[in-house]
Formats: structure tokens, C-alpha cells, sequence
């Protein structure tokens, strides 16, 4: 009570407490998109972490959680969305004209389909986990890979294996379906190329990211 009372709303003019309003209301709203926005230099992944922090506090968070490194993750993501929290499948159009939908229900940063989504949701995520979230995101593709190396072998450094389980799914990876696909293999190699760049850019900058706020100040 002696907090609210020492603001004393009720000697601030009017035209002053709406300014006031107004700046916080924009200070949210650009906050929010900067959280939203992609990182600036998406292939050096000590720049994407500094620029947001949250980001390497939630993959650090997942990679304890589920083991395995940072690194094969954040280059699926980068190969699935760019790092757009909203992307999705590009729309279809009949005779080049008529929209008739998307190719799938893929959505956010990892492009995932609602069904293996509810699925994460309720095996390992909550009622609240969004697509959208990157938090929530980056703890799906740890999940994923998880399941791939219980159900298939696949290591969780193997990132060429792993982003295969990813596109084609569990069953789809153990019958063999991405053999017949060259172009998925070469995906799957950029991939891997990615995430062994990330590996050696993140082993030069990983004292620092872990450093504390001041440490990073300083030095």
C-alpha cells in the first residue's frame, strides 16, 4: 500500500500519464518482436546466442534435459524455418490462381505438424507449449531426437541420421524410405555440414556465453 500510494497517480497531469502509457505499450511491442525477429547472423551460432540470450538459455536448458549437443538442433531449426517463429508450408494454388492450402499442417521454428505436436504436448511438453516459442520449440527437437536414438539407433551427435528421422519420421527412417530420396540426402548433408560449423564456432565462444553478465561486461 505504501508503494502504490508513493507513485501518487493522482498529481500526474493526465496528458503525462497517457505518454507514459503509451511508451510503455511500445517499449512491450518492440520487446516482443525482438524476441520474435530472427537472429541477425543465423550461420555463426556464437553470434545468434549472444544477440539472444534466451535462445542459449533455453537450448542449454533442453540439452541437459535430454542430453546431446546444442549444435544438430539449431541446424535443424536454421534448415526448417530460418529461425521464423511463424513460418509455414507454402500455400498451393490451383492453376496458378486459386489458393487451396498448404502442402501440411507444419508451423513455427522446428515446422511441426499439429499431430506429433499434441503428441510432444502431452508426453513431454504442457498445455501451454506453442510452436511459436522457441523455448518450446528447441525442447521439441530434443524430444524428437531422443525418440530417434531410442527407436532407431541414430546418435544424437549424428546429425545426418537424425534430421532423416526428423523428415521422414520413426517408421518412415526404419523402413528405409529417404534411400530413394538424393534430394533429401543432400539436405540432410547441409545439415550436417551446419551443425559441425556450429560445433567448432561454439567451442570458441562457449566460456564466454556461460560467463556471468558481468564477466561478459568486463571482458
Amino acid at each position: 500500500m505504501a508503494i502504490w500510494q508513493s507513485l501518487n497517480f493522482e498529481k500526474v497531469p493526465g496528458k503525462v500519464f497517457k505518454r507514459q502509457h503509451l511508451f510503455l505499450l511500445v517499449s512491450l511491442v518492440l520487446l516482443m518482436n525482438g524476441c520474435a525477429s530472427p537472429p541477425t547472423r543465423p550461420d555463426n551460432i556464437c553470434d545468434i546466442f549472444t544477440e539472444k540470450r534466451s535462445w542459449y538459455k533455453a537450448a542449454r536448458s533442453s540439452s541437459k534435459r535430454w542430453g546431446g549437443p546444442v549444435t544438430v538442433p539449431m541446424a535443424i531449426i536454421h534448415q526448417e524455418s530460418g529461425y521464423r517463429h511463424d513460418a509455414k508450408p507454402p500455400m498451393r494454388y490451383f492453376l496458378w490462381i486459386i489458393p487451396y492450402g498448404r502442402a501440411s499442417s507444419a508451423y513455427g521454428y522446428a515446422q511441426v505438424k499439429t499431430p506429433t505436436w499434441l503428441e510432444y504436448k502431452n508426453d513431454a511438453g504442457s498445455m501451454f507449449s506453442d510452436r511459436d516459442d522457441f523455448e518450446d520449440a528447441i525442447d521439441f527437437v530434443f524430444w524428437y531426437m531422443d525418440k530417434s536414438q531410442r527407436r532407431n539407433g541414430v546418435s544424437k551427435w549424428d546429425a545426418y541420421n537424425q534430421y532423416l528421422n526428423y523428415h521422414e519420421g520413426h517408421g518412415g527412417y526404419a523402413r528405409g524410405s529417404y534411400k530413394n530420396k538424393t534430394w533429401l540426402q543432400r539436405v540432410a548433408r547441409r545439415v550436417e555440414h551446419r551443425s559441425k560449423i556450429y560445433s567448432a564456432q561454439y567451442s570458441s565462444c562457449k566460456k564466454q556465453l556461460e560467463a556471468g553478465w558481468l564477466h561478459r561486461l568486463l571482458f
